[in-house]
């Protein structure tokens, strides 16, 4: 068995196609085909369904992928470890965020670069929390900022980073309590929320539901960018995550207002595949965490206006 067939399979498994996943693994279609149809006659089962065209993968097959991943993950760590020791950490870094922390990795992202600077870093914005548990699953992601796991994912490894919470977002005039607005206030406002698949906004559901108070946003988006644009209008409020004023602060003629009421946070952290030892990288963005507090540094920007 050759480590390049088992990396033809997870191409053909990614691409779902035989001619891009020859493509991405710089061989002709014929010679990805050979080296799948070698492994299959190795392995004594058929991997591949195939037809004209690519049909999917066999039960075998989709069980091979998951030991060939693994295996692949395993020959880049010691790659990776060997060559720390030579010349210390190098490689690319790729780590995923769900949106409402994806203007927080910088705080992680910057001091890893100083503390090695042979290495690279590939942040995915925007992703969901599902799709991050597969892609860390599947060894694309080497770590994510994303929400704590539930229990059935207790193999990931978590450190938590900081304690979402949340602030209103307004360019109007707002009759404010000493202590901030009502959640169920800020109801009332004509607003612009993340969409209702993103579980940042299923956080704020979850608040008005136990309130017994319907929110029913004007505009909804998967964009934080396009969330602050709509609010900038002058149209419609928000309710944000205030990590997100780490980079955009306190826009020219926006206000932002404590909410009142419910204290409601949710735990946002470094999540790393399962996988003993952990990877180079991932060891390395580890040893940031341990020298850097997140939540010192999103907690030390204003509240309000």
């Amino acid at each position: 068995m050759l480590l390049r067939q088992l990396e033809y399979l997870v191409a053909l498994a990614r691409a779902r196609h035989f001619a891009r996943a020859a493509q991405a693994c710089f061989v002709s279609q014929p010679a990805l085909s050979e080296g799948i149809r070698k492994l299959e006659d190795e392995l004594g089962v058929p991997l591949v369904r195939r037809e004209r065209k690519f049909e999917g993968l066999t039960p075998e097959g989709e069980r091979v992928v998951v030991w060939a991943q693994r295996i692949l993950a395993d020959r880049d760590a010691m790659r990776d470890d060997i060559q720390a020791l030579r010349s210390g950490v190098t490689g690319r870094l790729r780590i995923g965020t769900v949106p409402t922390a994806s203007t927080a990795v910088s705080v992680l992202t910057q001091p890893f670069c100083v503390a090695n600077p042979l290495a690279t870093v590939l942040v995915y914005t925007d992703l969901r929390a599902e799709d991050i548990l597969r892609r860390l699953q599947t060894y694309e992601l080497d770590a994510a900022l994303t929400y704590r796991p539930p229990s059935a994912d207790a193999d990931f490894k978590f450190v938590p980073l900081y304690r979402e919470r949340y602030v209103f977002l307004t360019t109007g005039p707002v009759d404010a309590h000493p202590a901030g607005i009502e959640w169920e206030e800020a109801a009332g406002y004509p607003l612009c929320l993340l969409h209702p698949m993103m579980q940042g906004r299923q956080v704020l559901d979850a608040v008005f539901a136990e309130l017994g108070t319907k929110v029913a946003p004007r505009v909804e988006t998967d964009s934080i960018a396009s969330l602050f644009a709509h609010v900038r209008t002058g149209q419609w409020a928000s309710i944000v995550s205030h990590a997100w004023l780490h980079v955009f602060g306190i826009p020219a003629g926006m206000r932002v207002i404590p909410l009142a009421g419910p204290s409601r946070t949710a735990a946002v952290g470094l999540l790393l595949p399962p996988r003993e030892p952990v990877s180079v990288l991932g060891q390395a963005l580890l040893d940031v965490v341990g020298r850097v507090s997140v939540a010192d540094v999103l907690e030390s920007l204003p509240e309000s206006s």
